[in-house]
C-alpha cells in the first residue's frame, strides 16, 4: 500500500511540468523506475541543488547562480539598448536569432491584476530604478501581444517616457496573441528589426 502511494506521488509530482498529463507522467514514472533508475536519482539531484542555488540575476532578473548572470557579466554588451522581455527563455530565442548586443530585463510574467501580478511582482522597481540611474537611450519591448502584454508594454512605455527613454517594440510576424519562444528564428529577427516606437 505504502509502495503504490509513493508512486502515486511520483506520477503527481511529474504533473506539475508543462504539458505532461496524467498518462505522460505515468509513463515517466515507470520508465524511471523500470528502466533508468540511475538517471532518476540523477534528475533528483540535479533538480534539487538547481532548486536551491539558481536564483534571479540582480541586475536583469533572469535565473542565474551568480549574482550577475553571464551575459549582465559581460562588459561588451551595449548599456544603451534593454530589451524587456517576459521568460528567461525568450533570452536564449533573441540572442540565436538576432544581432542584438545590448542588455536585458526579465519580467517573469505579464500585469495581470485579475491574477494578483501587479508591478511589484515583476520586478518594475527595478526597472525604474535602471531607466533613472543608467544611461539606457532605448527600450525594446520583447512582450508578447496578448491583452496583458499590451497593458504591460502601455505601463513600461509610460515609465520610460518619464525618463525621456525612447521606447521601441517589436512588431512584424508576431501573430496576435502569440508567445514569443514559440516563435521560429527567421520570424523573431525580422519583428525585431522591423520594432517600432510606442506612444505613452
Amino acid at each position: 500500500m505504502t509502495e503504490r502511494s509513493l508512486l502515486n506521488q511520483l506520477v503527481d509530482a511529474l504533473r506539475c511540468l508543462p504539458g505532461v498529463g496524467p498518462k505522460s507522467a505515468q509513463r515517466m514514472a515507470f520508465y524511471l523506475l523500470e528502466q533508468d533508475r540511475e538517471g532518476g536519482r540523477h534528475l533528483a539531484s540535479v533538480l534539487e541543488a538547481a532548486m536551491e542555488r539558481i536564483k534571479r540575476c540582480r541586475r536583469c532578473r533572469t535565473l542565474s547562480e551568480q549574482e550577475l548572470c553571464g551575459l549582465c557579466a559581460k562588459p561588451d554588451r551595449d548599456d544603451a539598448l534593454l530589451c524587456v522581455i517576459e521568460h528567461p527563455s525568450e533570452i536564449v530565442a533573441v540572442e540565436q536569432a538576432t544581432d542584438f548586443h545590448g542588455r536585458y530585463f526579465v519580467l517573469g510574467g505579464r500585469l495581470s491584476p485579475l491574477d494578483g501580478i501587479g508591478p511589484e511582482a515583476l520586478g518594475l522597481d527595478l526597472l525604474e530604478t535602471q531607466l533613472r540611474e543608467r544611461e539606457i537611450q532605448e527600450l525594446i519591448l520583447a512582450i508578447s501581444p496578448t491583452v496583458e502584454g499590451s497593458a504591460t508594454s502601455h505601463f513600461i512605455a509610460a515609465m520610460a517616457a518619464r525618463y525621456q527613454v525612447r521606447t521601441t517594440r517589436i512588431a512584424h510576424g508576431v501573430p496576435l496573441g502569440g508567445e514569443l519562444e514559440y516563435v521560429d528564428g527567421s520570424t523573431l529577427a525580422h519583428a525585431f528589426a522591423g520594432r517600432q516606437g510606442v506612444e505613452p
